[in-house]
């Protein structure tokens, strides 16, 4: 995709410098002018974007549709393959709670999902929420959540229409299917019922789009009257609230990305004050699953780096108290656990794949669920009500569509409830995944996973799209996707590099991949690209690098470290202004952040580490793959100015031909387009990018 004359120019953007010192160092940077001063006013409202940033901002689009416009036929047909992949009239098996069953389902031709429930043992089905009918008019439109009150009589529902996710709360009555008066904004975006069902918890967000208070809204009042039910002075710390399945607690959670601390106040007694479970330690994390009379808390006190089970009473439930009930195994990390009358039930990561365990309480006696393939996902989905021996699990792999279970924990049998339908066809026998590992520079093993079609020969000249992520303990699924399958029947290898920074390997994995070892994200991705060629998989001027948001910060670092290995790069929201963005605590989620990054505002030691890879402050006179940059308006976790900075620097410095593309999303956020087909456009457009790099724009 070299540029020429038959191609427009790019955007010029000026250079208006701006100095900034700290520990001693000046950094200069000549595109900070793009960060809008008024951002918090633009997340609200974006027409209120500065208008010399919105020409900027709206020539990058036209540029990158100029040099995109031989792909748009190609993008049609992808989007057709893809949406011919999706069962438009698809429903969720209905999850029992009380009297009722309640499900999602869609209509062909609908964006957004309907909220239904059903009497519990089979009947009419009532829409409790149609999420078409809520958009219509709105150029973008996300529901947040959807939870029935205790007595079934009511909904609270929440939505964000700008996709700067200040969320909205609505409660419907059930019985009129009416919304009421009752009008919560700035929210974080999910709610908790008391156990009356007479109101609910939910977190206000600040100016600043950070979740620190707690309130209490009580049907039928106005908001203003709402009381403060807690407040975290800390801006570094999010604050979250849940109710447990009894309806016996109401749960305040607050964490960052190592420390965490929970607080408690009875169901039926909103007035009362929370009382505080363990205080907060920096580097201890824990959890709640209640459990009756006792509490399960999953966590890395007293040196449990893969994490352990405690049980604790729940009249009494400080740290004295907490007893071990399943031991910390070095290498086999807990990632989650629910408590139900006669079975504790954890998800764990052992030897890089997940499987889920089931003890009875009663006798002590686990088994697990586990499956034979190479690489697969599993998702626990749990059960809505607490005195069942049935939960709810899911399975895929990257060749084998997702697969709903119910299982029976006294029994031990599985009942398949659905397999994910694949309208216009699917064999599972025409693909092959696999799991291989790269060595990396300091001698580790990098788990990639891998799919292609059977047919896809394996010399060197098949294009291979690499996906990285590889930050704050994130593990990539292993899981099935229809969207990739336009690529892998095109000849691609679809890859998945499970880098240093996600827990595939255990926590060791996520602690060698962040702070001052960042840099081994970057190397093992690296790694992976180079390790593929070896193999045969692919060549190096054929591999399309991947990935959004911390994944997009990877994309630009591998880009500083390695251009010759890569023939693009696509980077999706990209966090890539780290240092800027580390050191701007007025920004939504960068106090949070420091624990995983480093604090460069107070630590000299910290700044020089982030400097040293944040791939803004890297771009330099060399050769660069082409590169697609994707970002969102209104996005709040990575805000837009980040990409548009980058690419304004990759222009100014790079030494080849090789065009940048910005496109910027102006009606939506982080998240990308609303509604499950607008979303599959986009996708269509990355893929036909990534088929253009690799001189497939015509297979």
């Amino acid at each position: 995709m070299p540029n020429s004359t038959l191609h427009p120019q790019p955007p010029h953007a000026p250079k208006h410098p701006t100095s900034d010192t700290r520990h001693g160092i000046t950094r200069m940077d000549d595109y900070a002018w793009l960060r809008a001063d008024n951002w918090q006013e633009v997340f609200q409202d974006p027409s209120l974007l500065a208008p010399e940033i919105r020409k900027h901002l709206e020539a990058e689009n036209a540029y990158q549709a100029a040099l995109m416009q031989d792909t748009e036929a190609l993008q049609k047909e992808l989007f057709s393959e893809m949406r011919g992949r999706i069962k438009e009239d698809d429903s969720s098996v209905p999850i029992k709670d009380g009297p009722y069953a309640y499900g999602v389902s869609y209509v062909t031709g609908g964006q957004h999902p309907r909220f239904v429930r059903m009497p519990r043992d089979g009947g009419v089905e009532t829409i409790l929420l149609d999420g078409d009918r809520e958009a219509e008019g709105k150029a973008y439109f996300s529901i947040s959540t959807s939870d029935h009150s205790p007595d079934h009589q009511r909904l609270i529902w929440g939505f964000d229409d700008k996709g700067s996710e200040f969320f909205t709360l609505k409660v419907r009555d059930l019985a009129t299917m009416q919304d009421l008066a009752d009008l919560v904004t700035n929210t974080g975006g999910s709610a908790s019922w008391d156990a009356k069902s007479e109101g609910f918890f939910y977190t206000r967000l600040d100016e600043n789009h950070r979740a620190l208070e707690v309130y209490y809204h009580r049907i039928g009042t106005d908001q203003s009257q709402d009381p403060l039910i807690f407040k975290e002075k800390d801006p570094g710390f999010f604050v979250s609230v849940d109710g447990s399945p009894l309806d016996d607690y109401i749960f305040i959670d607050i964490h960052d990305h190592e420390t965490s601390e929970c607080w408690m106040l009875p169901a039926d007694n909103p007035a009362a004050s929370p009382r505080l479970i363990a205080p907060r330690q920096t580097g201890i994390e824990y959890s709640i699953a209640p459990g009756g009379d006792v509490f399960y808390i999953l966590t890395n006190a007293g040196g449990a780096k893969d994490f352990k089970i405690v049980v604790t009473p729940a009249h009494a439930p400080e740290p004295e108290n907490w007893q071990d009930v399943v031991p910390e195994k070095p290498g086999r990390l807990i990632l989650s656990h629910a408590a139900y009358k006669h079975h504790l039930v954890w998800m764990e990561r052992d030897n890089g794949l997940p499987r889920i365990v089931i003890r009875d309480r009663d006798t002590g006696e686990e088994h697990a669920i586990a499956f034979d393939e190479e690489a697969y996902s599993l998702g626990l989905h749990g059960s809505a009500e607490y005195d069942t021996d049935i939960i709810r699990f899911s399975y895929s792999s990257m060749t084998t569509p997702e697969q709903l279970y119910d299982y029976n924990m006294r029994t031990r049998e599985r009942t398949l409830l659905k397999t994910q339908e694949v309208p216009s066809g699917h064999n599972p026998q025409a693909y092959v995944t696999r799991r291989i590992f790269a060595p990396a520079e300091d001698g580790e093993l990098v788990p990639i996973s891998l799919l292609y079609h059977k047919d896809t020969k394996l010399d060197g000249s098949a294009p291979c799209l690499l996906y990285g992520y590889g930050s704050y303990g994130i593990t990539i699924p292993a899981s099935f996707s229809t969207s990739r399958l336009s690529l892998v029947d095109r000849g691609f290898v679809y890859a998945i590099a499970h880098v240093r920074g996600g827990k595939d390997k255990g926590f060791a994995w996520y602690e060698n991949g962040k702070r001052e070892k960042k840099v081994n994200t970057f190397k093992d991705f690296i790694a992976a690209a180079r390790h593929l060629v070896r193999e045969g998989f692919t060549s190096h001027d054929r591999i399309i690098a991947h990935g959004g948001s911390a994944g997009g910060m990877l994309m630009g670092a591998i880009a500083n470290m390695a251009p010759e290995a890569f023939g693009g790069i696509i980077a999706e929201v990209p966090f890539v202004d780290v240092l800027n963005t580390m050191l701007d605590d007025t920004l939504p989620l960068t106090p949070p952040e420091w624990p995983e990054w480093g604090n460069p505002i107070t630590s000299e030691e910290d700044y020089r580490t982030i400097a040293s890879y944040s791939p803004y402050d890297n771009v330099k006179a060399q050769a660069y793959p082409v590169i697609l940059a994707i970002a969102g308006l209104t996005d709040p976790r990575v805000t837009y100015w980040e990409p548009a900075k980058w690419v304004a620097k990759l222009r100014e410095l790079k030494t080849d031909d090789r065009p940048v593309l910005f496109k910027i999303n102006m009606d939506a956020g982080h998240a990308g387009a609303s509604g499950r087909f607008s979303r599959l456009e986009e996708v269509a457009y990355s893929y036909a990018f990534a088929l253009k790099i690799a001189g497939r724009l015509n297979n």
